[in-house]
């Protein structure tokens, strides 16, 4: 069994490491915050579960107490201030990761690095670049993505055929935010392409059923901290999910986002594909054999996110 580090005990955290714990991914949890309250609050009530599931040591600690971690989640950061702008947002981030990564690199320095901080495409990015300076791979260093993105798809197509989640393969890509991109011509429900499944189905998947689905996917979360102020129930299953890939070498294919050189003629971004994880990290970046409208709103998604990096980096 492996050490995961947590560092930051918000509800994306906390949630995250509760669902690790729950799954018997780890036999140590380390949870590391500013506020030592409280990660040491959050560490006992996952504790208190933990007769209810399966036998970990779960603790609170500081940087150097992730000494030895296989996988350390970075889910620290600040929220938005009322009037103020992303790029602001951004910057107060950036400054904390930069303050943050060294110290995670310098005793964990052969961890693959999870970064769950949103806007997490931008933020992995500053992740991998911080993390360079220290000595820690580029593979070794991806985001949460649109792996939760992706769930939602599977699970809303899932709604919509009658047919189990699992056996419904679909992605979404791009930036997790406004921007992202839903394959549709993909989509495939076990190895038969979705329009042919519908079709034979008897199954109406016409453009305003496609427009219906990407709106849930696309808004979910404003719909979920609308009704309940935040959103972590999701995001923390998928850091469980990805911390899985990892532990076992699974070489899953996950959308997470990772640095990449170029992807359809944006150079040096980092977004959300359809990527193969394992023990190392990032292993692989699978083709995408889009159609020409995908791949027009892919590109639009790959600008958002480079002119952001762009912004952003002009003004550390």
């Amino acid at each position: 069994m492996s050490k995961i580090g947590v560092v930051g005990t918000g509800m994306v955290g906390a949630t995250g490491a509760y669902a690790i714990a729950m799954r018997g991914l780890a036999s140590e949890l380390v949870l590391v915050d500013k506020f030592t309250t409280r990660a040491q609050a959050e560490a006992a009530d996952i504790l208190h579960a933990v007769p209810f599931a399966h036998p970990i040591r779960v603790t609170a600690g500081n940087f150097a107490d992730l000494a030895g971690c296989k996988i350390v989640i970075i889910a620290a950061g600040v929220g938005q201030k009322p009037g103020e702008t992303r790029l602001q947002l951004l910057e107060r981030n950036a400054v904390i990761f930069k303050e943050m990564i060294p110290e995670v690199a310098k005793y964990a320095p052969d961890a693959v690095l999870v970064v769950a901080t949103n806007p997490v495409d931008i933020m992995t990015h500053m992740t991998a670049r911080f993390a360079a300076e220290h000595g820690v791979p580029q593979n070794h260093v991806l985001g949460s993505g649109t792996t939760l993105d992706t769930a939602r798809f599977r699970a809303l197509l899932s709604t919509h055929l009658g047919v189990a989640a699992n056996n419904i393969h679909g992605y979404v890509l791009g930036e997790h935010g406004d921007s992202e991109v839903l394959a549709w011509s993909l989509a495939t429900v076990g190895v038969i392409p979705l329009a042919d499944f519908c079709r034979t189905q008897n199954i109406r998947l016409d453009e305003a059923v496609k427009q219906e689905i990407d709106e849930k996917v696309r808004r979910a979360a404003y719909t979920i901290i609308e009704g309940k102020g935040a959103t972590y129930y999701g995001i923390g299953s998928a850091l469980a999910r990805i911390v899985e890939a990892i532990l076992d070498d699974q070489r899953a294919i996950l959308t997470v986002c990772s640095p990449v050189p170029a992807v359809v003629g944006v150079k040096e971004v980092t977004i959300a594909l359809p990527h193969i994880v394992g023990r190392a990290g990032v292993l692989g970046t699978l083709p995408l054999p889009l159609n020409q409208d995908e791949t027009l709103a892919l590109q639009a998604s790959a600008n958002v996110i480079r002119n952001a990096i762009t912004e952003i980096e002009s003004s550390l």
